[in-house]
């Protein structure tokens, strides 16, 4: 359903009795800023598009208004942006209030003085993002396949049972092209629904965990164990539970052989457990096993640096031998829903990829291999080949290739890397991104006014977005150049600002945010579960609207409706759905304005616009990771278990929640653990309390005073403890 403007009527009815009306024409990061942060508004006078008519001319003085006391702390004049020029890629004339030199936390607003009009609240805090980026992350939880989304991680309103795991599901998916042969059965589950779709591509989901790794292991700190999924508190940083879950359903893929199969084609349903069709897996091919030898290969090293030895090994194993079929098999190609190879129906998008796809994997591949095992063979293979890369051949950084160029700059940082190999990476990024007009050049002249410039506008423009970001922000990763590091940082939290409403819509492109400070969230994205008429439909119209925190593709000037619209659809009923919304915007608007906050499927085809992706989602949370500050929350867990099968340990926790707590605390016991009796300690082992929890599963805890404590339960067959945080 197509959505009246509810966030601003209820920002307004929030502002009811005070002396300023909201506007959309000032522009902020909804959320905020950190003290240290740049820190500018936009003041934007439309002058293409469908907005054209609404004319704003900025007073000559504006205000950072402290919102708990209406005290003006910072007031200037907006600067007039590039002599009064219009943005073609906006529509829009720009003025920015630069407010960077004012630091102190608390709550603000921009107040236009003279026009006596105002933007959102937003704060200034240093954590400002930690609580963003849990949700981000959490989409995740929300996107397992197999998975029962349960309180107390599932909050109320997006609980659901485990989809896909019945008759012929994943646990008993058969091949694709002999579907009734019990024999090709195999355990394909775990893994992620891909995006709006419940497939499960391998060389995408191997990105993914890839990404997950990458981002904890530029910056461990800030990745706590305590985003309230169901391995919370154990001990692990839960972006690292979450990746070990797609790692998982990676293992699961791997044929005895070494070889990498393609994708499951999974069938949907709203909710996700109401799914009842069977579930089929595609063919081998080298592009999955090569991502798979490289993802593996790195979870190798991360899992060990955890002491996860065993798992670790594991791991290390699955890499060689997809690295072992791989190079024996360099050219096998399998491509989903193509009727030449057999497979329609199978999956949505294309997983298959080129020849320069393939060696980017074994580039990737060898790379990982070569710092896990210091073998020749993998340097000699990156050092021989590192120049195929586009980045080097064109002397050219964009954001549709920073995972290839970053696992260039990656090498750099290895022993035992050749200087000149390296010297020869490093200067080839710098002088691209110090010298291309779409890189610094673009940055350094603020091209675009909302100050996120990419030059190229498509089907998920706000990943490219996230990229882009992260094509700045490594300069400082990997001290690429010293002298541009600040810039480096300021430039990639720019598109953190865009992501967060700092763009000509004021839009901020995370879905059903209310509760966490956003104002004009995406209230609708294009998703099985999600989809047009369903209790999840849109935030504030339909019961419940998306599960929180999920990215949208973005705008998307290529968006049209199907070709059969508006009189060929093959009737009048599917004739009548062409008209059923007006889809101006987002067609025939600047490239910043293709967008529109709608869900509806064929032949409306909102998917190239609204449609989520766990490959936008990584995207962006391994770029907001980098202004996130130390998560100081974590509980850590001490788990004492005794004569359990291993295999069993490793999937037994207990949950308390919530942990920290501050009124009451529930203990819920894992499935399948007979707990007898539960014991509080203090962390010096007196005992505080004991009762008897025969048969229960789920009770209410006392609280003590402010401290750690440590919560046991004993079993018939065995004990769990964690550590719990009063505050």
């Amino acid at each position: 359903m197509k959505k009246a403007a509810l966030s601003i009527l209820l920002a307004m009815c929030l502002l009811k009795g005070m002396a300023q009306d909201l506007t959309t024409h000032i522009v902020i990061d909804q959320f905020g800023y950190r003290p240290s942060s740049e820190k500018i508004a936009v003041i934007r006078d439309p002058q293409t598009g469908f907005d054209e008519g609404e004319s704003f001319i900025p007073g000559d003085s504006y205000a950072l208004v402290n919102a708990t006391n209406d005290q003006h702390v910072f007031t200037g004049a907006p600067m007039l942006w590039n002599n009064g020029a219009e943005d073609t890629s906006s529509g829009d004339k720009a003025w920015w209030f630069d407010f960077s030199t004012y630091s102190s936390p608390g709550t603000y607003y921009i107040l236009d003085i003279s026009n006596n009009v105002r933007s959102f609240e937003f704060e200034i805090r240093e954590d400002i993002y930690n609580e963003i980026l849990i949700q981000a992350v959490r989409t995740f939880f929300y996107q397992r396949v197999g998975q029962a989304k349960e309180a107390p991680c599932a909050e109320d309103g997006w609980t659901d049972g485990a989809s896909h795991m019945g008759p012929l599901q994943d646990t008993e998916s058969r091949v694709y092209d002999d579907p009734n042969n019990a024999a090709t059965e195999r355990d394909v589950r775990g893994g992620w629904y891909d995006a709006g779709d419940y497939n499960k591509y391998t060389n995408w989901t191997a990105n993914y965990v890839h990404t997950m790794l990458l981002a904890y292991e530029e910056n461990p700190e800030v990745w706590g164990d305590n985003y309230n999924i169901p391995e919370s508190g154990n001990g692990i940083a839960d972006i690292l539970d979450e990746a070990k879950w797609g790692m998982d359903h990676l293992l699961r893929m791997q044929k005895s052989d070494g070889s990498m199969i393609s994708i499951v084609g999974e069938s949907g349903a709203s909710p996700p457990s109401a799914t009842t069709g069977p579930s089929l897996y595609g063919g081998v091919n080298t592009s999955s096993t090569w991502n798979g030898a490289g993802t593996f290969a790195y979870g190798a090293k991360i899992y060990a640096s955890l002491g996860m030895d065993g798992y670790a090994d594991t791991l290390k194993k699955a890499a060689l031998n997809a690295w072992t079929w791989a190079v024996a098999n360099p050219n096998v190609i399998w491509k989903n829903n193509d009727a030449a190879y057999g497979s329609v129906g199978i999956g949505a998008g294309q997983q298959e990829t080129d020849d320069y796809g393939r060696e980017m994997g074994r580039l990737k591949a060898a790379a990982h291999l070569f710092e896990i095992t210091g073998e020749s063979t993998y340097k000699t293979h990156f050092e021989n080949n590192y120049k195929k890369t586009h980045m080097m051949e064109w002397n050219f950084v964009f954001p549709f290739e920073t995972k290839e160029q970053e696992t260039l700059l990656y090498y750099t940082q290895l022993e035992g890397a050749s200087p000149s190999v390296v010297n020869d990476i490093i200067t080839t990024y710098n002088n691209s991104i110090n010298n291309n007009d779409i890189n610094f050049p673009a940055h350094d002249e603020a091209v675009d006014p909302y100050g996120a410039f990419i030059d190229t506008y498509t089907w998920g423009s706000n990943n490219t977005k996230a990229q882009k970001g992260l094509n700045f922000y490594v300069v400082k990763h990997y001290g690429l150049n010293a002298s541009r590091a600040i810039d480096a940082e300021k430039a990639a939290e720019r598109y953190i600002h865009y992501l967060h409403g700092v763009n000509p819509l004021n839009k901020l492109y995370l879905t059903n945010m209310y509760a966490y400070g956003g104002d004009n969230c995406a209230d609708q994205i294009y998703h099985t579960w999600f989809h047009d008429g369903t209790d999840w439909d849109e935030t504030g119209v339909s019961k419940y609207g998306p599960a929180p925190g999920f990215v949208p593709g973005g705008p998307n000037p290529s968006y049209d409706w199907d070709n059969c619209c508006p009189n060929g659809c093959g009737g009048a009923s599917s004739n009548e759905k062409c008209l059923s919304i007006e889809i101006t915007p987002p067609k025939g608007q600047p490239a910043q304005k293709s967008y529109l906050d709608f869900n509806e499927t064929w032949p409306i085809n909102s998917w190239s616009v609204t449609e989520n992706s766990c490959g936008y989602q990584v995207s962006y949370i391994r770029l907001l990771s980098k202004f996130a500050t130390k998560n100081d929350k974590s509980v850590p867990v001490e788990k004492i278990v005794s004569g359990l099968p291993e295999d069993f340990i490793s999937d037994l926790k207990l949950i308390l929640y919530p942990n920290p707590a501050t009124n009451s605390v529930k203990i819920k016991l894992p499935e399948g653990f007979n707990g007898q009796k539960l014991s509080i300690y203090a962390l010096d082992g007196k005992k505080l309390f004991e009762t008897e929890i025969k048969g229960i599963n789920s009770i209410d805890i006392p609280l003590f005073e402010r401290g750690v404590y440590l919560v046991n339960v004993e079993g018939l067959n065995g004990g769990l403890s964690q550590k719990l945080v009063i505050e």
